[in-house]
């Protein structure tokens, strides 16, 4: 997949890993559209970057995502890479909390169900281009789920899924379709779940773009890669490595 003269699109753009993904390819000589729901923090962001689009909403609100994809049609006819890397995430007790089932859905519906909404919206425009990518941000928790975030870790083996059956269906088609699993990184959306024990967020745009520019369509980030390889070969060896105390 070439890596420059793209028209992208990353939804959770402002901050963190979407921030970084975004300054990367904004240096590459690609047109990046930023979404987010806080416009302050669009602001900061696009001001920080060169050929940036800044747009508000919120892809887990279905009048935004239709507002989204309209300005997108009329726009950014153009549009050739879709990023989604908007998420949710909590801390919680699957056994204590008294809210898990809330809890749970806020996160399915924003870590799921709006990314299957969008990338349904969007491919069509997506089909109209020569090359084309969308990019589901997973996790390696999509294979081996930590019991603190086990709502969270649902909804990424949801969307690991989800993309697997993506990639097999547009297999004929000019849409390439990757998955980008980060492990824990230090960003503020990861904050209440550990985050400042991470890797920083440039690592894993770093190892993004290379993974794109050679069509690495799962590109397991980091310690990532090694947490997979021991899930393939002993799930109940890895699973114990998830959950040790930290």
């Amino acid at each position: 997949m070439k890596t420059s003269k793209n028209t992208v699109l990353i939804t959770g753009g402002s901050a963190g890993i979407g921030f970084e993904i975004a300054k990367q390819l904004s240096a590459k000589d690609n047109h990046v559209i930023i979404v987010g729901r806080n416009q302050e923090r669009l602001q900061k962001a696009a001001a920080q970057l060169e050929h940036v689009t800044a747009i508000n909403a919120d892809i887990a609100d279905a009048a935004d995502v239709d507002t989204l994809v309209a300005k997108l049609k009329s726009d950014f006819p153009n549009l050739n890479v879709v990023i989604n890397n908007a998420g949710y995430a909590t801390l919680n007790s699957i056994v204590n909390d008294e809210d898990i089932f809330e809890k749970a859905g806020a996160e399915m519906h924003t870590n799921y169900l709006s990314i299957v909404r969008l990338n349904q919206k969007l491919l069509p425009i997506l089909q109209k281009q020569d090359e084309a990518a969308i990019v589901n941000v997973s996790s390696i928790v999509a294979f081996v789920p930590g019991k603190l975030t086990a709502t969270y870790s649902a909804t990424k083996a949801a969307l690991h899924s989800y993309t697997q059956a993506l990639r097999v269906a547009l297999a004929d088609t000019q849409v390439k379709v990757f998955e980008l699993m980060p492990p824990l990184v230090d960003t503020e959306f990861s904050a209440e779940i550990g985050g400042h024990k991470g890797i920083p967020a440039s690592q894993v745009a770093d190892e993004f773009l290379a993974g794109l520019e050679t069509d690495n369509y799962e590109i397991r980030v980091a310690n990532t890669e090694q947490l997979y390889q021991l899930f393939l070969s002993s799930p109940a060896e890895a699973l114990k490595v998830m959950n040790e105390p930290r």
